[in-house]
């Protein structure tokens, strides 16, 4: 099974889900502000990548938090963070079978849909 997550105005998941439509891959899409999330998906996606890559600290969200928050998060404190903040998790996140692919390259994709064919 394949799921995209992330935000469905956010540019780059737009290039995401265009490059799926072009390549004819079917997936299914999760808008993670819109359908919400659970803890446990944010704590797979750690234990499969890294908490610093998951988090975006690029984002305005991310940017308006308080200092002190932003300094104490960790890995211990990022997935109730993220739950509360989806927009600070990197976009878009890909789930090929339980793989998971952060953020969004014409080249990864690619790569990975060919190794799957």
């Amino acid at each position: 099974m394949i799921t995209l997550f992330g935000i469905k105005n956010c540019d780059t998941v737009k290039k995401a889900r265009r490059w799926l439509a072009d390549n004819d891959i079917q997936y299914a899409f999760h808008d993670v502000r819109a359908d919400g999330l659970q803890l446990e998906k944010i704590a797979e996606w750690i234990a499969k990548t890294d908490w610093e890559i998951v988090l975006n600290r690029r984002g305005t969200t991310w940017r308006k938090l308080d200092a002190s928050l932003q300094e104490n998060t960790s890995e211990n404190s990022v997935a109730e963070l993220l739950l509360a903040n989806p927009a600070m998790i990197k976009r878009p996140i890909l789930d090929v079978n339980g793989v998971i692919s952060i953020g969004f390259k014409p080249q990864l994709y690619h790569s990975i849909f060919n190794s799957i064919k």
